[in-house]
């Protein structure tokens, strides 16, 4: 199991249009604010080669996997894999960004596998996702109704779901926020429009917004030696020699 690549592709093609630039516009800030500080050696991003989300980082090495046909890579600093079998050395990545890979994924506990197995203690992980208890995920549950998203419903993977899922790994949530909480539109104006919304949604907004972006790091619990505790040991008083004497020769023996 792998990968969707023609869910991938949907995913792709679809942030190209009015509503999904809204969405990658609102993603790619959080995702710069969340790796700007992240230090390291190596920085990879799974997926979506022609979406850079690694650009505010200042880690030197830096790649982005690919799961397409090999004719179709056109860039440096490509790796053809699947997100399920990452071929890097375990505790060798010290950040990895996953743009909407997840939901694209037949077996998403696999991929969130590889990235606790290949990032580095204290790694960091940032993803990307649809949320489908928003305005927009709610509609496509609807029987009858045209699907908007570029992702079925059934392959939507919760903020709270990713959380637990995370936290079973041993991720620590470090930042985790929603955006997007206008109705869904074609029009690039009526998205301007509604925005107040997002504003709104600072303020105590009941709805989930369309698309959310998370960070955690991997924590590794340190090993506790244990034994005595020798500070509470009583301490031992060694017993002197006693000298005795012999009636018969005169001279001093040791009864040790």
């Amino acid at each position: 199991m792998s990968v969707d690549q023609a869910m991938i592709a949907s995913v792709a093609q679809w942030l190209h249009t009015t509503p999904g630039r809204y969405v990658r516009a609102w993603e790619h800030k959080q995702v710069n604010n969340m790796v700007v500080n992240t230090f390291g050696y190596h920085a990879i991003q799974i997926g979506m080669p022609h979406w850079d989300l690694l650009r505010a980082n200042r880690i030197s090495h830096k790649l982005c996997t690919f799961n397409g046909p090999a004719s179709d890579i056109t860039r440096k600093g490509l790796v053809l894999c699947e997100a399920e079998s990452l071929p890097f050395d375990s505790e060798s990545i010290d950040l990895l960004v996953l743009p909407h890979v997840l939901e694209c994924s037949a077996d998403p506990h696999q991929v969130l596998r590889e990235v606790e197995r290949v990032l580095v203690p204290e790694g960091q992980v940032v993803l990307t996702g649809f949320n489908p208890y928003s305005l927009w995920g709610l509609r496509d549950r609807i029987p009858g109704l045209e699907q908007l998203m570029p992702v079925s419903p059934s392959h939507h993977v919760s903020l709270s779901r990713v959380n637990d899922w995370l936290s079973l790994l041993s991720f620590d949530i470090q930042q985790s926020s929603q955006g997007c909480f206008v109705p869904y539109c074609q029009s690039r104006k009526w998205l301007h429009r509604w925005a107040f919304m997002d504003v709104m949604a600072q303020r105590g907004w009941p709805l989930s917004g369309a698309t959310y972006a998370i960070s955690a790091i991997k924590r590794v619990n340190s090993m506790t030696l244990v034994g005595l505790n020798w500070s509470k040991q009583k301490q031992r008083v060694a017993q002197g020699a006693v000298m005795g004497a012999s009636r018969d020769s005169g001279v001093y023996q040791s009864n040790e």
